[in-house]
């Protein structure tokens, strides 16, 4: 897997004097990728509490970009004309009132999870179920453009040496990684098993836990992916769809079985044999179900085995904490490739075709903009 390109590398902007007006990507109606379309919008100005940032690069998410496009997102309603994406990394160009944590010119990377903040939830470190979470991106403007407002707890600094499409690919995917990992309660020497390890979040969760100590096993439909699984250090390699799949697992654990299983797709048809690779004790995670999400569940054998399933939404702040300080000790993130935003339409195509293993991005810088 490649984490990094030529467009990777460019520089992080300088901070630009506030136009009146600026370039944004946006659909009117919902359809196939060529919907989208530039157009030059009103640049927003921050309120209290909230920073403008002069985007850099921006992740495409498979639900929050391609799905919502599409008109087929199974949760949120847009107005149109509406400007996609979440995840993103940029320059702080401006700052609300109250706002003392970043300064014009920091560089940061953005989680677009915003909490209220003041609920049970938020105040027992639980923003992930918080019932006013909304997303930049999804229900309020996103990044698609060259500037986009965000609260000042959203941002954080990034480190030195990281490039902003890097930054960018690690802003949601490794906080949620980050959270799924330590409600799983993960320790060094865990075998983790990542359903679809080639897609954005189980890339991201893969290399995470590896990171952090833990064996992987990977597993991916693709012949091709699974060599790029391997050759990614992905202890073992493996397609779920096999027959003697869940065997595979146990011979290669040494009949121990999966501590973790992280299973973001939802497929029915993995769903058995994700269960019968299960270790004793273990525990499967789920932030996604794109292929399916009704499984049946054998309570019995659940609670015999004392095992548990989990659902993880998202990331919060402190898997955001926890995920930069581990960027910080050498981790990052699996990014695919990344595509000037003049061509957003074709990274969604790229995207849609399923060739991508890990993140896919967009670059904002001024020649970004050229068809």
């Amino acid at each position: 897997m490649n984490s990094t390109s030529a467009r990777t590398a460019v520089d992080w902007p300088e901070p630009l004097p506030l136009p009146e007006s600026m370039r944004a990507m946006v659909f009117r109606r919902f359809g196939p990728p060529d919907v989208l379309e530039q157009e030059v919008i009103d640049t927003p100005r921050p309120g209290l509490g909230e920073v403008l940032v002069q985007v850099a690069a921006v992740s495409i998410g498979r639900l929050l970009d391609l799905t919502a496009r599409a008109g087929r997102h199974p949760y949120a309603q847009f107005r149109l004309p509406h400007v996609l994406g979440a995840d993103h990394a940029g320059v702080v160009v401006a700052v609300g009132d109250c706002v003392d944590s970043v300064r014009v010119g920091d560089r940061v990377a953005v989680f677009p999870v915003v909490t209220c903040g003041t609920c049970a939830m938020c105040t027992e470190g639980r923003e992930e179920a918080c019932a006013s979470l909304s997303l930049i991106g999804t229900h309020r403007p996103g990044a698609y453009a060259q500037f986009c407002v965000a609260p000042a707890r959203n941002v954080h600094r990034v480190p030195d040496g990281i490039p902003p499409a890097v930054a960018a690919s690690l802003a949601l995917n490794g906080a949620v990684a980050a959270n799924q990992l330590a409600q799983a309660e993960l320790r060094p020497g865990h075998w983790v098993l990542v359903q679809g390890a080639a897609s954005a979040l189980g890339s991201a969760t893969a290399a995470l836990a590896r990171h952090l100590g833990a064996r992987i096993i990977a597993t991916s439909r693709s012949p091709e992916k699974r060599k790029v699984l391997a050759a990614a250090g992905a202890e073992v390699v493996l397609d779920a769809t096999a027959p003697d799949f869940a065997a595979q697992v146990r011979e290669a654990t040494g009949g121990h079985g999966a501590d973790i299983v992280v299973d973001n797709l939802g497929d029915p048809t993995v769903w058995d044999v994700t269960i019968d690779a299960l270790a004793r004790g273990g525990t499967v995670v789920t932030s996604g179900a794109f292929l399916g999400g009704k499984v049946q569940l054998d309570l019995l054998r659940l609670y015999s085995n004392c095992q548990r399933v989990i659902g993880v939404r998202t990331g919060n702040p402190a898997a955001v904490e926890a995920l930069w300080t581990q960027v910080e000790h050498g981790f990052r993130a699996v990014l695919d490739r990344t595509f000037p935003i003049a061509r957003a339409a074709d990274a969604h195509r790229y995207l849609e075709d399923d060739s991508n293993v890990g993140r896919v991005a967009l670059t904002l810088g001024p020649a970004d903009w050229a068809a």
